[in-house]
């Protein structure tokens, strides 16, 4: 019913402009997540329980939201609802900001791709620390990805992403250092193994026993991806996030070449294979750092392959985009078997 309604309902608004789109589905969760009834009944048709500790964490299963579909965290008690056991708000920024001009979303529907260029816009730390704050516990571990706001020097940066920390860390059980959105300028260089380091540095020291954890690009070389795990080892990372969307556009077909020649970050079907990739090499190199894969799930098959390359988690954004809560359901239920 998914596939078949709600979706293309959900396509239809706005014209087909996939961030109005995107936007009513967050208005419609956010009212959704003040009726504990309907709540309720969400849970009894999605919910699972698949629990697994990972760095030091409890999760209810080992299926997240990922950063970016409710970054300001104002819909939070929906999404365990729909099975999801964990959620990453976010990326969030020092200051706030409105992200790239409109449109910036895109859909690659032949795919299962979307291709986007937001910016990382959000409502700055502050206001998030507030929500969170008046909110209360989620029921779910909590992750906060965080960001280098656009004004920010590169040089500067380690003093955006400690001010989040500081005032995020009372609600966060995770935080996510975001060093690899293609969309904010300057902000990949900060995997290169000393500015990282400098990072890392500041922030392990701040976050005190809240795990730290780096998202790292699908773009990025072996070699370039050793390094940021030797720094990872050398500042006690707890965890890698792998990966972020990715420049290229391998994999797109060819009715899909439209919306694939728009600038932004690639996720979705096409990235499955590097991202999977990816993970397999963090694996391999680091048996002992917890990973979470993201990037190309968008069936249970690609789920289960991620967790076979070494993902002790998986989130999802564009597959539940088009797969919606079934997805979610259905994945946590052959993890239990897997």
């Amino acid at each position: 019913m998914y596939e078949r309604v709600l979706r293309q309902t959900l396509f239809r608004l706005g014209g087909g402009d996939p961030e109005v789109g995107h936007e009513k589905a967050l208005d419609a969760l956010t009212v959704l997540s003040g009726l504990p009834p309907a709540i309720a009944l969400l849970r009894r048709q999605f919910g699972i329980d698949s629990p697994r500790t990972v760095f030091g964490v409890r999760f209810p299963s080992p299926v997240g939201l990922a950063a970016g579909v409710d970054k300001n965290g104002v819909a939070l008690r929906a999404w365990p609802a729909m099975g999801f056991g964990f959620v990453e708000v976010g990326t969030v920024t020092r200051y706030a900001q409105p992200g790239n001009p409109r449109p910036r979303l895109f859909r690659l529907p032949t795919s299962r791709a979307i291709v986007n260029r937001m910016g990382f816009n959000n409502d700055g730390a502050d206001v998030l620390a507030a929500r969170l704050r008046a909110l209360g516990p989620v029921g779910v571990p909590l992750g906060v990805s965080i960001g280098k706001s656009r004004a920010t020097p590169v040089e500067e940066a380690v003093d955006d992403y400690l001010h989040s920390v500081r005032v995020l860390g009372p609600h966060a059980d995770y935080f996510a250092v975001n060093v690899s959105s293609p969309n904010t300028p300057g902000l990949r260089s900060l995997q290169d193994r000393g500015a990282l380091d400098r990072i890392l540095g500041a922030l392990r020291g701040e976050a005190g026993p809240t795990p730290l954890l780096v998202k790292i690009a699908p773009d990025l070389t072996d070699r370039a991806i050793g390094e940021v795990l030797e720094v990872c080892a050398e500042r006690a990372v707890d965890g890698l996030i792998a990966t972020n969307t990715t420049t290229a556009r391998d994999g797109v077909a060819l009715r899909d070449a439209v919306a694939a020649r728009e600038a932004g970050g690639l996720s979705g079907q096409p990235l499955a294979e590097r991202a999977r990739r990816v993970v397999g090499f963090v694996h391999r190199e680091a048996p002992d750092l917890p990973i979470v894969g993201v990037g190309g799930i968008t069936t249970v098959e690609d789920a289960l392959r991620m967790f076979d390359a070494g993902a002790s988690l998986v989130q999802l954004y564009t597959g539940f985009v088009y797969g919606g809560p079934p997805l979610v359901r259905a994945i946590n239920r052959a993890v239990v078997g897997h």
